[in-house]
């Protein structure tokens, strides 16, 4: 094809035009090389300048035209299943949305680079993560990884959430400050202090519920602490007529503070039981004798008496439970410290019961309850069971229970494969809905990964997490997580001050 020339040369204007005349000749003279300089351009297609040929968009920008540009809910393909591994590989950029941001914030997302929230009530009650039945949580991890810093951060940012926060058992005297910081207080027992429970305390009645129901089930709850007591120090579970002994006693002491307007006491049952006569009068015309069955139980209570738990739940109550209070801790760190932690169990289980109270309030609004150091009581049946019932009813409740371990294997030192201990403590780790996994030792991921249900994954990222960082299974969903604390936090948490 012959190219186009074209040229302008300029134009001859008469010598008598007029002005407007010789503006025209400039104006035609100055398109006429416009469309010379026009002509000798090559014609090019819009929006594909400088691309290569290879390179240019086979549809236009608005996409393929027709029924086959998959617009419109026409296109309908077949399912198709495949694994996780799979799809990660095929959208490797992929990122967990998150929990929201409604609840307490925890730290940062390390996989979505986002701010990470959690809030057991919120999630209960909105339903937004299927599978999430209960806002108990289990943490474990190993020492110096930061587990005890992001329990007490729970707590501290809980109570500015308008949230109460009670801490049954403080075996290293760890929550003290804390309590303190957040306006709360602690309620040091041990020997030689001045603190005073009184564990058979009836509890406040709720407004809904009538006095002869309400006496029903105060008698109910004096009773199972008393078997408790007994069953920890007899190591072994009571006998028929154990039972019955300790029914009558209870009986009998209640009648006798009633009638003197007094409370009763431990030192009493014990006294009791230690009296046949008064137990075979209280049996009336029945066939037997209550003597020599309730000896094993009169000085198995002689201990919390006369024993190393004297002076702290043998007298009335020395202080008060006050449920407006933002944080209660009751530290026993002056018990257990020879190896034994008998006493420490004792104390706890009286601690427990005089707590009690405040957690079947209905209108106590919502709770944390923080077990710490939990692995110390995973080996009484006791605690066990109370620790049960507060799970199974934490819904009904109000409250969310935080057990602290150091590793997963401790649920199965509660007893051997089969035993009462041992199905209560794996119990409780299946009624946990939140389990958070800090870095495990090599020898404990088989485990961990048996008990929670790990992926090959997650196992691999378990044994390398770093201080502060966690594993966060949520009901069906992971994260990792890192913990951030604030500097008057870490200052607050900060467990290591002797080790500097």
């Amino acid at each position: 094809m012959p190219r186009t020339r074209a040229s302008a040369t300029t134009l001859f204007v008469p010598r008598k035009a007029t002005r407007a005349q010789q503006r025209a000749a400039r104006a035609g003279f100055a398109e006429a090389r416009r469309q010379a300089r026009r002509a000798q351009t090559p014609p090019k297609r819009e929006g594909e300048e400088g691309l290569d040929p290879e390179l240019r968009p086979t549809y236009q920008p608005p996409g393929r035209p027709g029924p086959a540009s998959a617009r419109g809910g026409k296109l309908r393909l077949p399912a198709h299943r495949m694994t996780t591994a799979t799809v990660s590989g095929a959208y490797p950029f992929l990122a967990e949305g998150g929990l929201g941001a409604e609840g307490i914030f925890i730290g940062r997302d390390v996989h979505a680079e986002a701010a990470f929230c959690y809030d057991p009530f919120s999630l209960y009650s909105s339903g937004r993560i299927e599978g999430f039945t209960n806002p108990n949580v289990v943490l474990a991890g190993i020492i110096g990884m930061g587990k005890s810093a992001l329990a007490k951060s729970i707590a501290t940012r809980a109570v500015a959430h308008g949230y109460k926060v009670y801490v049954p058992c403080d075996p290293k005297g760890e929550w003290t400050g804390v309590a303190e910081a957040l306006g709360g207080y602690t309620i040091a027992l041990g020997p030689g202090l001045p603190g005073r429970l009184n564990p058979l305390d009836a509890p406040a009645k709720p407004e809904a519920v009538s006095e002869t129901d309400w006496a029903t089930e105060t008698r109910k709850r004096r009773l199972l602490l008393l078997a408790g007591l007994a069953r920890t120090v007899l190591a072994r579970d009571l006998l028929p007529m154990e039972h019955t002994a300790l029914d009558l006693a209870l009986d009998v002491v209640v009648a006798q503070a009633e009638a003197s307007g007094t409370v009763p006491l431990l030192g009493e049952i014990a006294h009791v039981l230690g009296s046949p006569a008064r137990l075979d009068h209280a049996l009336g015309d029945h066939a037997g004798h209550m003597g020599t069955a309730a000896q094993d139980l009169a000085h198995a209570l002689r201990r919390l008496v006369h024993g190393d738990l004297s002076g702290m739940f043998d007298a009335p109550s020395t202080v008060a439970f006050d449920p407006a209070a933002p944080m209660l801790s009751i530290d026993l760190s002056r018990l257990g410290g020879s190896g034994d932690d008998t006493a420490l169990v004792l104390a706890m289980t009286c601690a427990s019961a005089w707590m009690e109270a405040a957690l079947a309030d209905p209108d106590g609004g919502r709770r944390w309850v923080i077990y710490d150091e939990a692995w110390r009581v995973m080996r009484h049946v006791g605690l066990l069971e109370r620790m049960q019932s507060q799970w199974k009813l934490s819904r009904g409740l109000g409250i969310a229970n935080l057990m602290v371990i150091h590793r997963l294997s401790d649920l199965l030192s509660a007893g051997d494969a089969g035993s009462r201990g041992r199905v209560l403590a794996e119990g409780l780790l299946a009624d946990c809905s939140t389990r958070i996994i800090y870095r495990q030792e090599p020898d404990q991921l088989t485990a961990a990964a048996s008990l929670l249900g790990l992926t090959g994954v997650e196992t691999q990222a378990v044994s390398a997490l770093t201080k502060g960082r966690g594993l966060w299974k949520v009901a069906g969903r992971s994260f990792i997580t890192q913990h951030l604390l604030h500097p008057a936090e870490r200052q607050l948490f900060d467990t290591d001050a002797r080790m500097r």
